[in-house]
């Protein structure tokens, strides 16, 4: 499955499609899961702490300061709509995709 399913280009970034697993072992992106990332996240779903813990991780994935990373939807959902805020979705796509790629191995 390719990274473009849950990746879309808007006027002021990339929005990627989240599924949240929180209170896992490690924070990691796992897989695409339908049209969204499935990604684990260690922090626990509560005051925002799962929230907080995918922007710095998002952030961090591909290389943008945390500032430029923001929740767009789902606070207190596991699916969640983040901005990327000046990424290029073709950018972003790589990203996942290479990690995807090294996942499969």
């Amino acid at each position: 499955m390719l990274a473009d399913v849950c990746i879309k280009q808007t006027p002021e970034g990339s929005v990627i499609m989240v599924l949240a697993v929180a209170r896992s072992s490690r924070t990691e992106i796992v897989d695409l899961h339908q049209e969204r990332c499935r990604i684990k996240v260690k922090a626990a779903p509560v005051d925002g702490e799962a929230n907080a813990a995918l922007v710095s991780f998002l952030a961090k994935t591909f290389g943008l300061a945390k500032s430029r990373v923001s929740l767009k939807q789902g606070q207190t959902s596991k699916q969640k709509a983040f901005l990327l805020r000046d990424l290029d979705a073709r950018q972003a796509i790589e990203v996942l995709q290479g990690i995807l790629s090294m996942k499969e191995r």
